[in-house]
């Protein structure tokens, strides 16, 4: 088993975090399959540029999300608020030749009017020795590339479908 690498990355999203936290509570799963099926298509792109480099190996991959709520933290000591939600995903075919990730996507207030999106996750590369090698050579930077693009797209999905602040 390869070891795993971390990944994180956040954004902000110009919506008040109680909108943010409502659409992320109640319909999580709708919003991050839309998000992954856009970073999906999005890292289709990316294989074309990562192509020559990957030996002819196609990258892209439909891959099988699932959800998990966990408890607010209320924030306390003058901390704000978070509200977190488990993530785990795997191809959805072939999914030993693929990397998985188990991660947590967190949202938190900046600002009345603009919320923190976090991701924090672990990828694991598969194949062994072989998936370390074509980890180290592009495997990461795919891996980082649709982190962003995913975090990115969540945050538009996001804009889409609350209210623009008054």
């Amino acid at each position: 088993m390869s070891t795993p690498r971390r990944l994180s990355y956040y954004g902000y999203v110009d919506r008040p975090y109680e909108a943010v936290r409502r659409l992320v509570l109640s319909r999580a799963d709708e919003l991050f399959q839309r998000a992954t099926t856009t970073a999906s298509e999005s890292a289709r792109d990316l294989v074309a540029e990562l192509h020559a480099q990957a030996a002819g190996l196609e990258v892209g991959v439909d891959i099988r999300i699932d959800v998990a709520k966990e408890p607010d933290d209320p924030g306390a000591g003058g901390l704000p608020p978070v509200t977190q939600v488990a993530l785990s995903w795997k191809a959805a075919e072939r999914a030993a030749i693929f990397p998985s990730m188990s991660a947590r996507l967190s949202v938190s207030p900046m600002t009345f009017a603009e919320t923190r999106v976090e991701f924090e996750g672990i990828y694991q590369p598969p194949l062994g020795a072989v998936g370390r090698v074509l980890d180290s050579a592009i495997g990461h930077r795919f891996a980082e590339a649709s982190v962003h693009r995913f975090v990115n797209d969540v945050i538009e999905q996001i804009r889409r479908e609350t209210a623009e602040p008054a």
